[in-house]
This record gives structure tokens, sequence and C-alpha cells, in this order.
């Protein structure tokens, strides 16, 4: 990493808050999981998932700068990400119970549900490594009945096994009250020895109905294998216990070589340039500018960008590839500014009406061909004005989202930049179902950026002020306007929106191309039954 580039700079220092955050509650709260014989979270997954890979971690930045009244909860107290267990993919659902002994906070289940929607838009295997106390009940109010809320965990549960995509569940530590659903409505079911699975524990039991009874004899391994029979293998250890996932893992279908039809890939080739080239060639400061193309060159397969209508609609770069051998489409915000045909000059990062309409039909075709879409977002918004509206800015603007919105083939977003506005929505933001959405640490998202934003914001405040009969001098205005300004800018920053699940992952972009190969063969398992429509186009 070059240590002279400012990108390369906020990379190392968001790389190592992230190294921070993986330390979940901390040292005390893993000795306290060490005592009971347990492995922690993490510990659980390095020992599940294959030798000499990694994990892809999705939302490390849950809850980040969260619940401080509750002392935090470090990645919302769970970990997930996509995984490879006896050379199959699976989607990886780890309790922390580290973070409040495991306890979901509404960001946890947030961030649970974002998995489940993950592996069952791409047909991916689940496995559940289940360590909760359950409902955080400070909270229980936003996190138990709503459609977003824990009870939808479940119903996903049920709906996914429906779908014929398996679940696992292994009861390694705590599952109480409604969270003993979980795992019982997957299709398999382990716990370890030491471990509770019952809706209500032994001091609820007896305030409800006055029985005394011990954990163990209420919801223990033992009792489960034996008497009940609700669980299907009782394991001595968490090593045991991660062992059989294993090998039941090792009974599925392997994973194919080649990517199912409509989708394939050809032998792949490195990109024209390294990854830490990007540094280079990117600057955090938005107003410095940049050509999409070079990054480009540091992403995809060597000599395989075919641009589609270089000279119309310039302030949006489309065109097909192939990354690390997948063909796919490409839809970039261009940062520099340019000059079209009339001789009338186009700001980067903004979409005009040519551009709007030359994505929306590249994005139709690639829905004909069944090319998965990479969107990269580095976009200010629409442009505004007389002219803009005149020449039909809004109905050029719906054209593009309503493309993006009925697009049966896989999208993947990266916020590349600002991601500012109906940009944000046009360019497949997460309102927009991508399979999944990354950003670099120099993004930013809000409704507008934040010079406009601060200007808008003073002026009502100071509008408010005057009506109410208070008088505001320059050095109040100006205390005021730096005061906006500082809380806007936290707002945009990216590991704010990370924290209430923007984005699923906040990643190096020397790293780009490795990630998206990751994700690659996980959105091309299964393509939609569905055929490519479209609603009223307004002409």
């Amino acid at each position: 990493m070059n240590a002279s580039s400012p990108l390369a700079v906020l990379t190392a220092d968001v790389l190592a808050q992230q190294e921070t955050i993986r330390q979940g509650g901390g040292l005390k709260a893993q000795q306290r999981q060490e005592a009971k014989g347990r492995l922690t979270a993490r510990q659980r997954i390095q020992q599940l998932i294959d030798p000499g890979t990694q994990m892809l971690e999705l939302n490390l930045w849950a809850a980040f700068g969260m619940y401080q009244d509750w002392g935090g909860a470090p990645s919302a107290g769970v970990v997930t990400g996509v995984g490879q267990v006896a050379g199959r993919r699976f989607m990886i659902v780890a309790n922390d119970a580290t973070v409040k002994a495991g306890a979901f906070f509404p960001a946890t289940a947030k961030k649970v549900l974002r998995a489940q929607k993950i592996a069952f838009a791409n047909g991916l295997p689940l496995i559940y490594l289940v360590d909760s106390a359950g409902i955080f009940l400070p909270l229980q109010e936003d996190v138990f009945p709503d459609e977003d809320d824990f009870g939808r965990i479940f119903r996903n549960n049920a709906v996914i096994s429906a779908a014929g995509i398996q679940q696992y569940a292994a009861i390694m530590g705590n599952c109480v009250a409604g969270g003993g659903y979980l795992p019982v409505l997957c299709d398999k079911l382990l716990m370890t020895e030491g471990s509770g699975l019952y809706l209500a524990g032994p001091a609820l039991v007896k305030s409800a109905i006055g029985q005394e009874t011990s954990s163990e004899d209420l919801g223990g391994a033992a009792m489960h294998a034996q008497v009940s029979g609700t669980i299907d293998y009782h394991e001595p250890t968490d090593a045991a216990c991660l062992e059989r996932l294993r090998s039941l893992a090792a009974l599925r279908p392997p994973d194919p070589a080649q990517p199912p039809a409509p989708f394939h890939r050809s032998e792949p080739r490195p990109p024209a340039l390294p990854g830490e080239e990007i540094y280079q060639r990117v600057d955090p400061d938005p107003m410095k500018t940049y050509d999409v193309r070079g990054v480009l060159e540091c992403i995809v397969d060597e000599g395989s960008f075919d641009e589609y209508k270089a000279e119309y609609g310039q302030t949006l770069v489309c065109g097909t590839a192939k990354l690390d051998g997948y063909p796919i489409g490409i839809v970039a915000s261009q940062r520099t500014r340019v000059k079209t045909a009339e001789g009338a000059y186009q700001f980067g990062g903004v979409i005009y009406v040519d551009s709007a309409e030359k994505a929306a039909r590249f994005v139709m075709n690639c829905n004909q061909d069944w090319l998965p879409i990479l969107f990269l977002q580095d976009v200010n918004g629409f442009m505004v004005g007389r002219d803009s509206e005149r020449a039909g800015i809004i109905k050029a603007g719906a054209k593009l989202v309503s493309a993006v919105s009925n697009s049966r083939t896989p999208k993947i977003t990266i916020l590349t930049g600002g991601s500012f506005g109906a940009g944000n929505y046009a360019l497949c933001g997460k309102a927009f179902d991508p399979r999944f959405i990354f950003a670099w640490p120099n993004a930013r998202c809000a409704v507008m950026g934040g010079q406009q934003a601060t200007s808008t914001l003073v002026e009502i405040k100071e509008k408010g002020l005057l009506r109410s009969g208070q008088e505001i001098d320059d050095e109040d205005l100006q205390a005021m306007r730096a005061k906006v300004q500082q809380d806007y800018d936290q707002q945009t920053d990216v590991r704010h929106g990370a924290a209430r699940g923007w984005v699923d992952a906040i990643i190096d972009p020397a790293q780009t191309r490795a990630v998206l190969a990751q994700v690659l063969p996980v959105c091309t398992r299964v393509a939609s039954p569905e055929p490519y429509r479209l609603g009223v186009f307004q002409v």
C-alpha cells in the first residue's frame, strides 16, 4: 500500500478500525467464553471453514457507534459472511456471545435478515452457529414485532427450507425464548453438551408456573437428544460439533466448476494494472476528478472491456467485460468533465438525460444477454435546472430506475465515492436489491452533498429562529454553519451508513477485483425463472 496516497492512508485507518471491531466484547468477555469450554464466534468460524480459505465477512460495521447507552454492540453481536466448508460455499451466521451474551439488538435482526436475503436470492445454503440470550429486553419494542424484526428471521427459516435451500444449525451455548425456533426450523440440528434450548429458562419457569427445575433438565442437550427428540446430533464439544457440521456439508453436491446456464465463465486473465494502482488514480477529495476507465483497468480482465455508446451520454460509462473470466455488464460514474457533440460541457458525477437513457438501454441489453451488472457509484445526482427539466430529466431518470428495478440478472454495486440523492437509486443503491453492495472507505451516502445540505439546513434553522424573534449575528451564523456541517459530514461518512446496513462491507479499493471474484460465483449459482418485464415507460 502506497502510504503517500490519501486513499491508501484512509483505507489503512478503516482497516485498523475493523480489526478493533473484530475483538467483539473484548478480552475479558472472550476469557469468560473460554472458561465455559466454548470457542468464540470467530474461532468457531475459523475451525468450520476450509483450511487456507477466508470468509468474506459481511456487515462487520453493523451497529458501529450505536447503542452507547447500553455499552455498544460491536458488529451487532453476530458474525455473518460467505465461507467455504468442505469445498462448498455457505452463508454463515454466528452469534457472538462476547457481546451482551449474543442478545439481539435491532441492528442484529437487520444483519441476520440481510444474510438470509443474500442466501435466498443466490440459492446459498446456510449454517447458523447459535449462542444467543435472545432479544435484548431494554430495546424489545424495536426488535420484536415488525416485518424487519426478530420474528421475520424464523419466517425466513421456513420459507428458505420450503425453497429447497438447506439450513444447518448448531446450538453451541444459549438458545432461549423465541430464538429457539431458528434452529428447530432448520434441516439439520446439532447441539453441544452444556448448551440450553428452551422457551423459558429456570427462573422464568418458576416465576410463571412455580415449577423448580435445572437448566439441564429443562432443555439440556441430553434431554433433547433422549427425551424430546428435538435435536439430530448430540456433540460433546465445540470442536466435535464443528467437525460434524463439516461432514454433513460434505454430503452436499459439490459447487460446479462452471456456473449453470445461462451464465458461463471462460479462462480468466489478470487485469491490465494491479489493484494498488487505484490508490494513485482516485483521491478521496470529491473535488478531484479521475477517468473511471482507469479504475476499470485495475478490475476487469485485461483487454476485455468493450465500451457501449462511448461518444454518447458520457457521464455514465457503460460496457461489457470479463472479470475473473465471468462476462459482466458495467455501469460506472464518470468523474471527468466531458464535452458533448454540440459543444456543451457536462460535469463528471452528474447524470444527464443522455446518460440516463443510454444506461437504461444498456441495462435492458444486459438482461437480454444474461449478464450480471456491476454498478460503480460516484454520483452527485441528476442534473437540475431549467434546460435539464425541459429536456425531460425526470422522465429519463424514471426509465433508468424502472430498468434497474425490474432487472432479473444479478446486480452488484460498489460505492467508489459519492452516492447522493436519486443517483443512489438509479445506480442500484440498497433499496434496489443488489445481490451485494460494497463501499470504498472514501464513499459518502446522503440525500445531497455536504455543501448543498449545509446551506439548506442553515437557512431553515435561521428562518426558524428569526420567526421566533431571536436575532442572529454573523458569529452565531458561522458557528451554526460549522455545527451543521460537522453533523452532516458524520452522517454521510460511509461508516455511519455501514453501521445501519446500507452497505454489506467496506472494502479495500485495491482488493475490489478479489472481492468481486468471490461474489460472482455466488451470484451466478441460480438464474431467475421470470422473464424480463418492464412497466410503463414515459417516452
